[in-house]
């Protein structure tokens, strides 16, 4: 039988720079770029954590000027692409053109599931400027695959090559990921591409991309050491092994990768990259990282507890910019559980 053939985008210098605060320096970009490289992946993206502009107080200083890192990875990347992250409203259209004449070849474009039109005008821009153009529906899981047809749509139209269905609080299921890609990619014109982007706080990021393969998706992101926000991204390493296994072409040198992911990436880590009660809860819950502190912060000052806090907070499907709720939702809480205790002693 022949293989199936996908495209790996790596995103260790661009979402792996949320696990470590951003700090990556410019021989960490060239050493990890090169390496990346070396092995075989199509895409390697580089940028600060929350994309271009995303140097600030709000989201976390780089450590480098971003120009000075995206240089690093031009000067190291040879045959791969150069990619970069940009959010609406985060970075601007300055900010892309500048990144353009550094030398990147792919934007990724990224909105909220529900936004796509927010990504309109940049699109057009990267078009424009000659650049491959990729659309990001972050917190896909949060509505259903017919209004996520409809901001792919969207997206098409303003000149997006390729459109991704993104998992951002790693809430999906296979089940999920299969579904809402075919949704795609039959309702896409055959020359948009379809991509899966997994986060692993349910241990399903493997499980979940084979899914989005099987259904079409022709891009998959991985990370080396599954380096990462939340519980990390899929371990490209891990990936490309169990994806020979399956009979799917990555075109990536395992060894290399497995050997990337242990002697460079893993000594950079500030903590270990795994599920632990805080990602769990995150992908359980299905709310996005931006809430968890605020959260625990919530839940010790009414004395509750996180995780009911960041559930109800799932169930309620807010997004980012409605971090007020917080308070509201830990309040209710404490309400319910005096009055639960208050029937227990009657």
């Amino acid at each position: 039988m022949e293989k199936k053939r996908i495209k790996v985008t790596d995103v260790t210098l661009r979402d792996g720079m949320h696990a470590v605060k951003h700090q990556f320096s410019v021989e960490d970009v060239r050493e990890i770029a090169s390496r990346l490289d070396e092995m075989g992946v199509s895409h390697i993206e580089v940028t600060h954590g929350d994309g271009l502009g995303g140097s600030t107080i709000q989201y976390g200083f780089s450590k480098e000027k971003e120009e000075d890192l995206l240089r690093a990875a031009r000067e190291s990347i040879k045959r791969a692409k150069l990619a970069a992250l940009l959010l609406p409203g985060i970075g601007i259209l300055e900010d892309l053109v500048r990144a353009r004449e550094i030398g990147i070849d792919t934007i990724r474009i990224a909105t909220h599931c529900t936004e796509a039109d927010i990504s309109e005008q940049h699109m057009k821009e990267a078009k424009r400027l000659g650049l491959e153009v990729v659309g990001f529906l972050m917190m896909s899981h949060m509505v259903s695959k017919e209004r996520l047809v409809e901001e792919a749509i969207k997206m098409e139209s303003y000149g997006a090559d390729v459109v991704y269905i993104v998992d951002s609080a790693g809430a999906m299921i296979p089940e999920e990921a299969g579904e809402k890609v075919g949704a795609l990619r039959q309702a896409l014109s055959r020359d948009v591409e379809v991509g899966f982007h997994a986060h692993h706080n349910l241990a399903l990021s493997i499980a979940n991309s084979f899914a989005a393969i099987d259904a079409g998706a022709a891009r998959i992101d991985c990370s080396l050491a599954g380096l990462g926000a939340g519980a990390g991204n899929t371990p490209l390493e891990v990936f490309v092994a169990a994806a020979d296994k399956r009979g799917i072409e990555t075109g990536v040198d395992l060894y290399q990768a497995m050997d990337a992911a242990e002697d460079i990436v893993k000594p950079k880590m500030i903590r270990p990259i795994q599920v632990d009660r805080v990602s769990l809860t995150m992908g359980y819950a299905g709310v996005y990282s931006s809430f968890l502190l605020h959260s625990f912060r919530a839940a010790e000052q009414f004395g509750v507890d996180a995780r009911d806090i960041l559930v109800e907070l799932g169930k309620r499907k807010v997004v980012g910019g409605q971090e007020d709720m917080i308070v509201d939702v830990a309040l209710e809480l404490k309400r319910k559980k005096a009055a639960a205790a208050s029937g227990a002693t009657r």
